[in-house]
């Protein structure tokens, strides 16, 4: 089943891929030419060059979103699986609630594109999709978090519908708190939070969760913290380079933000004894 999965993800995210390039290929940079330009490309927040001809400003960034899109493929794939073999006798909690898994998958997905209309771009509104984006991610894993730690409350079918609809509405508010909040506050408070809520969640149930996930999940951010702010910093900058750092963070986050998706999505098979 995930070979399967893995390959249609792979497959769409080629044609994605394709898509891209022809964009970039047909189309110029005068697209962008009456939005008003983000504070990032004023401050020349990242390494890469700022390409004005080209419809993607910063190809490599813009093109290293496609990441967030496969994991998003792979994640709702693995939400049509839950909910097409039922809920009611679901191996897990996380199998039993699939609308989660959706509104992740759909988190991935909103994250690639805000992130490319942004890098592309370079201008204010597309900063601030990419920003809402990110915190749609970082809420539902906040989210799913809660709902695993609090695991005796039961929620009804109706009572996950609803759950999913405040979810989603508290992402489209987070567009305009975004504005009031620093997300150098913002984020880390999020991310923190959920971390804090992995650890209660493996403690009680430590024969049910792949510390291996949990660890990747928490060495991938912390890496990718750290290459950002490298490139932000441009300490082995190479404006005109295929590798870039923003680049890297894009993989390392997304990797990130899957395994903490995995640390509930995954039962680890039980150990066998001698």
């Amino acid at each position: 089943m995930l070979t399967k999965i893995i390959s249609r993800s792979a497959a769409y995210t080629m044609v994605m891929l394709l898509i891209y390039y022809l964009l970039n290929a047909t189309m110029s940079g005068t697209v962008w030419a009456d939005m008003v330009i983000s504070k990032s490309a004023l401050t020349v927040e990242y390494c890469e060059f700022n390409d004005v001809r080209r419809f993607f400003h910063q190809s490599m960034n813009t093109y290293s979103n496609l990441v967030y899109f496969f994991f998003g493929v792979f994640v709702c794939q693995l939400a049509r699986y839950d909910q097409k073999n039922g809920t009611l006798q679901a191996p897990n909690r996380m199998q039993a609630f699939p609308g989660l898994s959706w509104l992740l998958g759909a988190c991935f997905i909103y994250l690639s594109f805000g992130s490319a209309f942004f890098h592309a771009s370079l201008t204010w509104v597309g900063q601030r999709v990419d920003m809402n984006g990110t915190y749609g991610l970082s809420l539902t894993l906040l989210c799913m978090a809660l709902y695993h730690v609090f695991y005796k409350i039961d929620f009804s079918a109706n009572a996950k519908r609803w759950a999913i609809a405040i979810v989603s509405l508290s992402i489209l508010l987070f567009y305009e708190i975004a504005l009031l909040v620093s997300s150098s506050i913002l984020l880390p408070v999020l991310i923190l939070t959920t971390w804090l809520l992995i650890i209660i969640n493996y403690i009680q149930f430590r024969r049910e969760r792949s510390v291996l996930f949990a660890i990747s999940s928490l060495v991938f951010i912390v890496v990718a913290l750290k290459i950002r702010t490298l490139d932000v910093q441009k300490i082995g900058c190479d404006p005109h380079s295929l590798y870039q750092g923003h680049s890297v963070w894009h993989l390392l986050a997304g990797l990130s933000s899957f395994c903490t998706y995995a640390f509930f999505r995954f039962t680890p098979p039980p150990k066998t004894t001698f």
